[in-house]
């Protein structure tokens, strides 16, 4: 996927809901991302590299059972401060979101999953 597609699909997603905080594509370890505008950001980029890094492990292991139980489609967590929502893209890609709390989680992941799509 070329980095013009990885700004069109951050720039897609961020305008999908306006309780997405952040949108990262992770992809052959480069980040591509993006920040709401006047919106403060809880972790470094260090931090946030970090953190996509080990979320690239936990997918490798949760596709580990799909063939008993199916290809996982995404994962949410639910911090004090955010939920941040994985789904993967590509061969080991992922892409990251980081709402508010009062977001519907599910509403944003089912219009990521059509704009991955667009370009899958």
């Amino acid at each position: 996927m070329k980095n013009l597609e990885y700004d069109k699909i951050c720039d897609e997603i961020l305008e999908c809901d306006k309780k997405i905080r952040y949108v990262g594509v992770y992809d052959y370890g480069e980040l591509h991302d993006k920040m709401r505008p006047r919106t403060e950001s809880f972790l470094s980029r260090e931090e946030t590299e970090l953190s996509l890094s080990q979320a690239v492990y936990r997918w490798s292991t949760r596709k580990k059972t799909s063939d008993k139980i199916g290809k996982p489609i995404f994962a949410v967590a639910k911090y004090e401060k955010i939920y941040r929502v994985t789904i993967p893209i590509g061969g080991a890609g992922l892409i990251l979101i980081s709402t508010e709390l009062d977001a519907n989680v599910n509403e944003i992941v089912d219009k990521v999953l059509e704009i991955k799509n667009k370009y899958s």
